[in-house]
């Protein structure tokens, strides 16, 4: 059977389905069929640090799709992201496998502290850019001269401080994106494109800062960019939908997408965009075309909801694991679920199973969280890896699992649509 290749995109609307179990495939394209009118669908989807933790290749996460779409002989544009690439390692093993998207996570080059520098030190850290070439002398004069018309937004203009600590919180940052950039136009032998992931930092991207980076990125001649994420206002916690003031979230938004458009084009994109139903319309109606969200943990879930459904108790050992690994596993997440939350849910009856483990905040962050330990570590009573009895269930009831994720997916889809 030929399996078909992941394609380029450009600014065709697109949406991210994660999968980390290899299974998802049938739901994820049945999903977008049913209600992705207008989107491009990206299907091999997953991060560096997902693949470490759930022991895969990106070889494994690319054959998964390809099978899929060449079962269903699938024969619209598809794109393949390796996501939250930081070094020029992860970039190569990803390339070697046929991925076509990269996304490139500078976050351990942000200064996360350059909003709350005093002004000498902020100084020293601006003279210390200048020290190691990461700006040159007399950098700051054209970002100063005079106002930026961003179009629908107005216009914005530069303040000197302000701009420092721009400079101070994301020039390295920018300068790893370059780097990053520069290897991939190197090295690769196909048809590529990129996205900035600016969006894991403790403070949400202000727009100047965002058109800092649009600037940046085209002084710097960073090729092929189609898409960046911004580190949005307001709580985008993973499984659970969002939290914060919606009208300011809007405001925000259209500022962010005005940039993209006028400083690009490139798409805005949406990280941690699974389960935020009460955006998603506010999401589609002001990005438009211009528009990728990013899913992959909710198909776990979803997975998991068939495992409730099928087998009970194989799903209350999951259930206690996780429980057991939890104070370990969310130290690299910000959510809402707590120590105390997680400890309360043992007295959950299986018959509740379903409602408080894949329906409210504390079980389906508990689960989220600890997919790695889960699928890689986690046995049964008996000994049996978890990852082997959740894969069992879910090739035995293909159909129920494929069902459910084109429900919950589609929804989203049909959210983003409803704009």
């Amino acid at each position: 059977m030929s399996l078909p290749t992941p394609s380029t995109l450009g600014l065709k609307k697109s949406f991210g389905f994660g999968d980390r179990l290899g299974l998802a495939g049938p739901g994820h394209l049945a999903a977008l069929k049913t209600h992705g009118k207008g989107f491009s669908g990206i299907f091999a989807q997953q991060s560096i640090r997902e693949m470490t933790r759930t022991q895969r290749s990106p070889q494994e996460v690319m054959g998964a799709a390809q099978r899929t779409l060449a079962a269903a002989k699938y024969t619209e544009a598809w794109g393949a992201d390796a996501d939250h690439l930081k070094t020029t390692e992860d970039i190569d093993k990803t390339a070697a496998a046929g991925f076509t998207f990269f996304t490139l996570d500078p976050s351990p080059f942000v200064n996360n502290e350059a909003d709350k520098l005093a002004e000498a030190a902020l100084a020293t850290q601006v003279a210390s850019l200048l020290k190691d070439n990461v700006f040159p002398a007399g950098w700051d004069a054209e970002y100063l001269k005079s106002a930026y018309d961003v179009g629908s937004a107005g216009s914005l203009k530069f303040e000197k401080e302000g701009l420092h600590r721009a400079a101070v919180k994301y020039g390295r940052a920018i300068a790893q994106v370059a780097l990053l950039s520069a290897h991939l136009e190197k090295t690769l032998k196909h048809a590529y494109e990129i996205e900035v992931s600016v969006d894991e930092t403790d403070t949400p991207t202000k727009p100047l800062e965002h058109l800092f980076w649009a600037l940046e990125l085209k002084r710097r001649g960073v090729k092929n960019v189609v898409s960046l994420a911004p580190r949005f206002i307001g709580e985008f916690e993973k499984g659970i939908d969002y939290k914060g003031d919606l009208k300011e979230f809007e405001k925000q938004l259209r500022i962010h997408a005005a940039i993209g458009d006028k400083f690009g084009p490139y798409k805005i994109s949406i990280h941690s965009g699974s389960d935020k139903f009460s955006i998603y319309p506010v999401i589609g109606r002001v990005c438009g075309t211009r528009l990728h969200l990013k899913t992959a943990g909710t198909s776990y879930l979803e997975a998991l909801r068939a495992v409730v459904r099928v087998d009970k108790a194989l799903f209350g050992e999951i259930a206690a694991y996780s429980a057991g690994r939890f104070a370990q596993d969310k130290q690299s997440y910000h959510i809402s679920a707590t120590d105390a939350g997680v400890a309360a849910l043992a007295k959950t009856s299986p018959t509740d199973y379903e409602k408080v483990y894949l329906d409210e905040t504390c079980g389906r962050q508990l689960l989220h969280v600890t997919f790695g330990s889960t699928l890689t570590i986690g046995t049964t009573a008996k000994g049996r890896l978890f990852k082997e009895a959740i894969l069992e269930i879910l090739t035995k009831n293909a159909a129920l699992h494929s069902e459910l994720l084109a429900k919950h997916l589609g929804e989203h889809l049909r959210l983003l649509n409803a704009g």
